[in-house]
Order: structure tokens, then C-alpha cells, then sequence
């Protein structure tokens, strides 16, 4: 239950003032649905802004608060073209209030013809016309919060305008409950931290280095707490051991031998599993490096001590993967292995259902579908998440409920982690890195190309594909916005464009085609009767297809180096010499240029991901932004990176000394994690 001193934080945000129905809407895409999470919504930026009488008195790139009065609204005659209104100052200068897309509409709305508006934003010039483009504010009169000097600039939804979300922080701020300290006291005084509360004030009202600081430590320092009462609840519950003799495992007959980095990734595996306490392990491996032969070895351990194994995949295509991947390899073992996904139905289901409650079947691989609560195991010992970067730490807590007694957990991910980060994301879990690629293992010829070679690149696919090869082309969206220049981007536009010369021979894929229709092309393709796959990064991981040997990633600037590596990583697979054609755009910015410039000069996962962590600095994490790639909203990358090993340390300090947090400044750290919901860590507590 819920620290009564925090219930006023969690109230419904229409206990705010000037909150309706109405307002509720826009606030809920933002994820405000409470006075708490009002509190947390910072601001992105902050403007210096200055209130001048008229144009005159401003310059170009300044940003000003003025009086307006609109006298004409000009439509373009493009839909995608700027939506301009005419509007006139005190002393009759001229300034166009310029709208694109939507926005025109909240223009329209806002600023009728002859009606006097206070506009603030930056005033910018156009073709020897002054301009404001999209205005921050508008406004019937001038208020105080316009004229600010310093203004802060929260992220909006469309219904929502800067000085309602000003009040609304107001408001929220002022319902702060006095809390006890959780951080050491020797760590504020050396950082020079204001109190909680106060540090939120102070994140409102500017760019205030300390209180962000601040704050995020709180975010890492109960992540790390949650993860530590994870590990420490799981070397407290009794778990199956299990020591397998090797009869399995001696019959399998691999097409090469094992790299040195998997040989220690197994011992170290079968140890764990040997144990009484749950094995909760992290296996990390490049791009073809072995993963599913350790899984595999892992889950005959478990079949040769008498127990069961069951593999998650995020998708059905995964999933199906991975399923013919581990029967043909177990084929000589007589192990029986089963797949079940959320479209298995009738019979075969039925079949399988019983087959894992009988003990029948061995390993069983799938979907979500395979820890359904109709789903019952005569004996789970082992369970494997692929792709674990897709499930959450509440997530793998469900997944391991399963067995009679916990069962052991390897999660695996095809995704090089900075060590930071791996702290971060799977700081309860130990780690197994396959640092090595088999033998065999041919490089990548890797290039960057220009978009305006694009006729070169599409006759080099056709001549490709003559030579009976097969070939992925990867774009960054699904279908083009009001941007023209993203059609070219676009997977729908580029497969019709490329269906013109390739025909039959060329399929898409992308999330959100119908799943029956996705796997069906992917299968085409898969079977060799589509030479050409069209796709997103729907394709990123998983996809294995020997025979293609060319990848094409259009306008590849776009993604991040981690998931330009993920993607290189779909060829090289069989015998063949493999290619990746990085496509750029003409105007690069530094970063991506040195991205692309690292792509070319190693194919090390690892290196990789480090050099991403330090292009991205404070931004985006391991590829494009993706909701899930970091369990933290307000700690940046470089705060991650400078404030994480402290907070981690600080965890283990506070569990190990008081395991219950049950000291004083255990209570107040049950607090911060109620507060910041790692759902997992109270649940914990709970006793859970």
C-alpha cells in the first residue's frame, strides 16, 4: 500500500484547477494524468524573451514579446505549404505569423483578422519580410509569465498552450508533501543537492545544473535499489538445481566448432544452473556470435537434469525462427521441441498444451502465448528471453512464475550495451559476453553512398539478384509526412518505386502490415521465391536469410550506430562475400558523419556501442529513440554515465546494511521508490 504522505501526489489531475474533461485529453498524451507526473514534466528548454513596444525596437533571431493586430490570413496553395498571417504592429510594421501543417488551424483559431493579439516566439526574416513561425504564445492581453526573462518551454499535445502548463506546474508544485532525505548526506553536501523539493522548484523555474543532477540521481538511485532487492529476493528463494551429465549435449553435431567466449558462456551458464538459488543471467553477444547454440546447450543442461526449457521471442517471426533453428540442431539429441504462438489454435494447440503439462515436450518455443495462465509445465527449469532490450525487469519477473519452483532465467541480447548502461538496464542480473565471432565468419564490405546514386544503387540490386542472390533494402518510416524529402525515406513509397522494375521478385514488410501478411512475405522471402525485401527496421534482429548478401539502408543517417550494426548484421551469413550500402543524404551533420565513417572502419559490436554512447552525449540512446531503450525520463546519457556508478554503489550500500530497508534513511528510500513507481522494487517489498 501507498505511503499515505504520497496519496496527494497521485490524485487524478482534474483535482487541478481549470482541469475538465476537455483538458484531460491532451494532458493524457503527454502521460499527466496525475498531480505527480505534472510535477516531473520539465521543461525542455528555456528562452530569454524581451518585451518590446514594436518591430523597431527588435532584431532578427531575437526573441520578443509584441503587440499584434492581424489584417490578412493567406492560405498556400499547396497543402503542405506555410500557412501565413499578415499582421501589424503599433507603428504599422509588417510581420507574418507563419503556420505549417495542423498548426495552421490553432493559427486560424487564435489570431482573427482585426482583433490585437500578444504574440511571443522568435522573429526570424523571409524573403525581406518579418516573420515569427509557429508562436509560442498568443494571447488576448499581456500577462506577466509572457514577459518572463527567462521563460521555460514544456513539450505540448495539441490542445495544449505553455501558459496553461505553467499554471498547472504552479499548482502541482505547491501540493509537494515534506519528505524525509534518501539520499547520504555526505553525497548532497559533496554535489552541493538542494532537497527534493526543492530541486523540483528549481528544474521549473531555469536551467538549474544541480536540481537536474539531482533528480536524476533519485531516478538511477531507485532503479538500482530495484534491481537490487531483485537479486537479492532471487538468492533468496529456493530454485531447482540442476547438473546436467552431458548425454544430450555430447550428440550434437554443430557445422563448426565452438569459439572460446562460448565454451566460457556455457560453464558459466551450467554453474549457475547447478545452484539452489534461481540463476538470473544476461547472455550479451555481437551480431553472429553464437547466441542460440549457448541457449541450446543451456536448455539440454536443463533436459538432461529432467526439466523442461522455454524460449520467448518478441514476434511471431522470431519466434518461428528460432523454432526451426533449434529442431534441426536438436534433431540428433531426440529432444522434442514445440512452438506456440497467440495464432496456434484447435488441435494442434491443444496437442502442445498437453505435450508441456505431460512432460513430452522438452523445450518449447514462442511468444508471450508460452507463459499464458492456460499454459501449464510438468517441470519448468530453464526459461530463455531472446531480444531481452524488448521486456522489462517487471516483465521478467512475471515470466519466471512459471515453474513448480522458480525456474532459472537466461535473457540474451543481440544488442552491444555500454557497461554503464548494461548496469542500468540489467543491474540485477550477472552477464556473459560472447566477445568472439565463429571462424569462418567473412567481413562485411561496407560503404557510403549518396542519395543522388540512387538510379547506380537500384541497377547494382538488379544485377545482384541476376546473379541469384537476394538483397534487404531498409528504410527509416513506414510512409512519407508533409516533408517531401521523406518520401524518399519511406518503405510503401520505395517498394512501389522499385516494384516497377523488380516485379514479383520483391516483397515489404513492416510493422504495421497485417501479421498474417507480414509473415507471409517474410517467408516468401525467406524461401528464396522473393529476391528483394523492402522493410523498416522491423528486420533489425532475428532475420536470417544466408543466401542475401547485399543490404541496402536508405538515408542511413537516420539511425543510430548501434542499429546500423544490428542491421549490417542481417548478412555475412552464409559463404558468400557480403555488402551493406550505407545511403546518405547530401547535407550531414559532424556526428553523422563520424557514424558513418566508424561504420565502415569496424564491424566490433562493442566498440560500436561505446562510440554511440559518446556521439550521442545527452541524447538519444543505441539507435533511434525507442520507448523502453532506458528505464529513466528525466536522466540524460552523460548523467547516466557520470551519476550511475555512484547511485549503484549507493544501492548496494543501503541493501547490504539494511536489506528490509527498514533504517531511517531505508524509509525514505521505500518512499523514493513508491514515488517513482519501480513497480518492481515495492512489489518486492510487499513481499511480493
Amino acid at each position: 500500500m501507498r505511503p499515505e504522505v504520497l496519496n496527494p501526489l497521485f490524485a487524478e489531475v482534474e483535482t487541478l484547477d481549470g482541469v475538465g474533461p476537455k483538458l484531460r485529453k491532451p494532458l493524457e498524451k503527454l502521460g499527466l494524468g496525475r498531480i505527480r507526473d505534472v510535477a516531473y514534466h520539465l521543461p525542455d528548454r528555456f528562452v530569454e524573451r524581451r518585451a518590446v513596444a514594436d518591430l523597431d525596437e527588435a532584431g532578427v533571431g531575437e526573441q520578443i514579446v509584441v503587440a499584434l493586430t492581424p489584417t490578412e490570413h493567406r492560405a498556400s496553395r499547396s497543402p503542405r505549404g506555410p500557412y501565413r498571417i499578415l499582421a501589424q504592429d503599433a507603428m504599422g510594421n509588417i510581420c507574418a505569423l507563419t503556420y505549417f501543417g495542423r498548426a495552421a488551424f490553432t493559427g486560424k483559431k487564435l489570431l482573427p483578422v482585426g482583433e490585437t493579439r500578444w504574440v511571443a516566439g522568435r522573429l526570424d526574416q523571409y524573403d525581406q519580410m518579418l516573420q515569427i513561425v509557429h508562436p509560442e504564445q498568443v494571447e488576448t492581453e499581456s500577462s506577466a509569465a509572457m514577459g518572463r526573462l527567462l521563460e521555460p518551454v514544456y513539450p505540448l499535445s495539441e490542445g495544449l498552450t505553455q501558459p496553461k502548463v505553467i499554471a498547472l506546474v504552479a499548482q502541482a508544485l505547491a501540493k509537494l508533501p515534506q519528505l524525509s532525505e534518501w539520499i547520504e548526506r555526505g553525497q548532497l553536501d559533496k554535489a552541493r543537492w538542494p532537497s527534493w523539493q526543492d530541486a523540483l522548484h528549481l528544474a521549473h523555474k531555469g536551467p538549474h545544473e544541480a536540481a537536474r543532477d539531482r533528480l536524476a540521481y533519485d531516478e538511477l538511485l531507485a532503479n538500482s535499489l530495484a534491481l537490487m532487492l531483485v537479486r537479492e529476493s532471487r538468492r533468496k528463494r529456493q530454485g531447482l538445481a540442476l547438473q546436467g551429465d552431458g548425454r544430450l549435449r555430447d550428440r550434437l553435431e554443430l557445422p563448426f566448432p565452438l569459439t572460446g567466449a562460448q565454451r566460457r558462456s556455457i560453464d558459466e551458464i551450467a554453474g549457475d544452473m547447478a545452484q539452489g538459488a534461481p540463476m538470473l543471467r544476461l547472455l550479451q553477444g555481437d551480431v553472429g556470435a553464437g547466441k542460440t547454440v549457448v541457449a541450446l546447450e543451456a536448455m539440454l543442461v536443463a533436459v538432461e537434469a529432467g526439466a523442461q526449457a522455454a524460449m520467448l521471442a518478441p514476434t511471431e517471426i522470431l519466434a518461428r525462427q528460432h523454432f526451426e533453428t533449434l529442431r534441426k540442431m536438436a534433431e540428433p539429441t531426440g529432444v522434442m521441441v514445440a512452438l506456440l504462438t497467440g495464432r496456434d489454435k484447435g488441435r494442434a494447440r491443444e496437442g502442445t498444451l498437453m505435450g508441456l503439462l505431460d512432460g513430452s515436450i522438452d523445450i518449447v518455443v514462442g511468444t508471450h502465448a508460452i507463459f499464458q495462465d492456460s499454459v501449464a509445465y510438468r517441470n519448468l527449469g530453464l526459461v530463455v528471453i531472446d531480444e531481452q532490450h524488448r521486456f522489462g525487469v517487471g516483465q521478467r519477473l512475471m515470466l519466471s512464475q512459471k515453474g513448480k519452483r522458480q525456474p532459472h532465467t537466461l535473457a540474451m541480447t543481440a544488442t552491444p550495451i555500454p557497461r554503464t548502461l548494461t548496469l542500468a538496464q540489467y543491474g540485477e542480473m550477472e552477464v556473459s559476453k560472447l566477445d568472439e565471432l565463429p571462424p569462418g565468419r567473412q567481413a562485411i564490405d561496407t560503404r557510403v553512398v549518396a542519395m543522388e546514386r540512387l538510379p547506380e544503387v537500384v541497377e547494382g540490386v538488379a544485377r545482384h539478384v541476376a546473379g541469384g542472390q537476394q538483397a534487404y533494402w531498409v528504410c527509416p518510416m513506414v510512409r512519407g509526412s508533409d516533408n517531401e524529402s521523406d518520401d524518399l525515406a519511406a518503405a510503401e513509397a520505395r517498394f512501389a518505386s522499385l516494384k516497377a522494375r523488380f516485379g514479383d521478385d520483391i516483397v515489404l514488410v513492416h510493422g504495421q502490415l497485417p501479421p498474417e501478411e507480414k509473415d507471409a512475405n517474410m517467408q516468401r522471402f525467406a524461401d528464396g521465391a522473393a529476391k528483394v525485401l523492402v522493410a523498416t527496421t522491423v528486420i533489425e534482429v532475428g532475420v536470417d536469410v544466408p543466401n542475401s548478401t547485399l543490404m541496402v539502408i536508405e538515408q542511413a543517417e537516420r539511425f543510430g550506430l548501434a542499429q546500423l550494426h544490428q542491421l549490417r548484421g542481417r548478412v555475412g551469413r552464409g559463404a558468400e562475400k557480403s555488402t551493406c550500402l550505407l545511403m546518405r543524404s547530401n547535407e550531414l551533420s559532424e556526428t553523422a558523419r563520424r557514424r558513418l565513417a566508424l561504420m565502415r572502419e569496424t564491424q566490433d559490436g562493442f566498440r560500436i556501442a561505446e562510440e554511440d554512447l559518446a556521439l550521442r552525449g545527452g541524447g538519444e540512446l543505441l539507435g533511434t529513440r525507442q520507448s523502453g531503450d532506458t528505464p529513466f525520463n528525466i536522466a540524460s546519457l552523460e548523467q547516466i554515465q557520470r551519476l550511475l556508478p555512484i547511485a549503484h554503489e549507493d544501492a548496494r550500500l543501503l541493501v547490504d546494511r539494511d536489506g528490509g530497508l527498514d533504517g531511517e534513511r531505508g524509509q525514505a528510500a521505500r518512499l523514493l521508490l513508491y514515488l517513482l513507481e519501480r513497480d518492481y522494487g515495492v512489489q518486492l517489498l510487499r513481499g511480493g
